[in-house]
């Protein structure tokens, strides 16, 4: 009992040290401790992994939106060689990358939550558990890897949730649209005052519900094949030998592979209710001017229901195979990146620790 006590004081200890570190390296007083350091420099390495990962990607990244949203009776983007063709020839080069800048100011903030969030989760969830069997040497196991990634996958998310919403429209917006958002800041205040403040998490609930399979698999699925292909005979190594890089992106593609396949039905889903309010949404998409109007979701099941009944189950899974191109480099660039800024910025602390 005396132990539990200590640890707790020293916990509360540590939290208020840095909140003072923080405070006093701001009014030049000190210089900031090693472990404060620490934290900035891995919320600097999740942050650069986001940019690098997604802006590899963009292009992908904007065709998987159109093919979610587009109208069924009004195709345009009908696979992905194609979809990047058509959007080349309507609106050039930067047209593929619309979006991207509002991507990034979005999922820089939001990795680097996301990888901090899943190391303290890590440790957290690891002391309970240590706590709770009375094995001092316990080791996460995939299942509690997946509660840790789900954690910070929810808190990431829910942190820039409002980005997202407003960078599927910017993505979506072509220039035939009749009103056009101007940039980040135009689109959360428009849509903030034509649609009112919940607008900006409309398909929050399905996020939440997505977030928690495909974060949680994402980092479940690397770390374990990780430690599994460390002990395997094979590769012949102990637990102190560094995986290649090129090992590491296959085990990155591979998790994001699993987490993605399993949660896009529910993106999709998400990604329809950010369009709904958005009287434009349909000639955005379709361009022709007599396309349907969307379709009107009272939830994340009448969503589910409509999208079935109207398109088929196979509706649920548009712009998989962009998106599959897409994840798989991306996740894989992400965690190894990830991995190298935090070696060369001299943090000792890694995501398996």
């Amino acid at each position: 009992m005396a132990s539990e006590e200590r640890s707790e004081r020293t916990v509360s200890s540590t939290i208020v040290n840095l909140a003072e570190e923080a405070k006093d390296f701001r009014e030049g007083v000190k210089a900031p401790s090693p472990a404060f350091l620490s934290i900035c420099k891995s919320l600097v390495a999740g942050g650069v992994a986001g940019g690098v990962s997604r802006t590899a990607v963009a292009p992908l990244e904007r065709l998987k939106i159109l093919l979610q949203v587009q109208n069924p009776h009004s195709i345009k983007y009908s696979g992905t060689v194609q979809g990047l063709k058509y959007i080349w020839r309507t609106e050039g080069f930067t047209g593929l990358f619309k979006g991207n800048g509002t991507n990034c100011a979005r999922i820089v903030p939001n990795s680097a939550v996301k990888f901090f969030s899943y190391e303290e989760a890590s440790k957290g969830i690891l002391w309970l558990y240590r706590k709770q069997t009375g094995n001092e040497d316990a080791k996460l196991t995939p299942v509690l890897r997946l509660g840790a990634g789900a954690c910070a996958g929810i808190i990431a998310m829910s942190a820039t949730y409002p980005m997202d919403m407003v960078r599927g429209r910017l993505t979506v917006q072509t220039d035939k649209s009749p009103t056009q958002y101007r940039g980040i800041f135009h689109a959360l205040k428009t849509v903030f005052i034509e649609e009112g403040p919940r607008a900006l998490y409309k398909g929050w609930l399905p996020s939440v519900i997505g977030v928690i399979p495909y974060v949680g698999l994402n980092f479940a699925v690397y770390e374990s094949l990780k430690d599994w292909l460390i002990r395997s005979k094979p590769f012949r190594l102990n637990e102190d030998s560094e995986l290649s890089v090129t090992t590491k992106l296959a085990c990155g593609a591979a998790a994001g592979t699993v987490g993605q396949t399993v949660a896009y039905p529910l993106d999709v889903i998400r990604r329809r209710m950010q369009m709904v309010g958005w009287k434009h949404a349909a000639s955005v998409v379709t361009g022709d001017g007599k396309s349907k109007a969307p379709l009107e979701y009272t939830g994340m099941i009448d969503a589910f229901r409509k999208t079935v009944r109207n398109e088929g189950f196979g509706a649920l899974y548009k712009g998989l195979v962009p998106n599959s191109v897409k994840v798989v480099p991306s996740i894989a660039i992400a965690f190894v990146t990830y991995e190298v800024v935090k070696d060369a910025l001299g943090v000792e602390m890694r995501i398996s620790d």
